[in-house]
């Protein structure tokens, strides 16, 4: 392999640990081909149905759909983990007692 360098705060992918990567059993092989197969067959029938030159309807992409309601409906799959209430105090809060900081020490200044 190449001279693959670890991130320091990742872990190395399963399909790149040089222990897993050559030694995958027959059953997981063929597993693998299986799903590769039924995701070329899948793309080569949406690809089929889009260069149709006589198709009346419209051709619909299922994951383009999902994404479009997602990102349409943010606050419904929204949770609140230590990341996001860190980046709201940050954005949020912190601007605003920042503001009112350099606003009062400014008029006590000129006083």
């Amino acid at each position: 392999m190449a001279d693959y360098r670890e991130a320091p705060l990742a872990t190395r992918p399963k399909t790149l640990d040089p222990a897993e990567y050559f030694n995958l059993s027959l059953n997981q092989r063929r597993a693998e081909e299986e799903r590769a197969g039924l995701r070329a067959q899948l793309k080569r029938q949406y690809q089929m149905q889009l260069n149709n030159p006589h198709r009346k309807e419209l051709i619909e992409d299922p994951a383009l759909t999902r994404w479009v309601y997602a990102r349409t409906n943010p606050y419904n799959h929204f949770r609140a983990t230590k990341k996001t209430s860190l980046l709201g105090g940050l954005f949020g809060v912190v601007p605003l007692f920042v503001l009112y900081y350099v606003l009062k020490t400014d008029r006590v200044w000129m006083r």
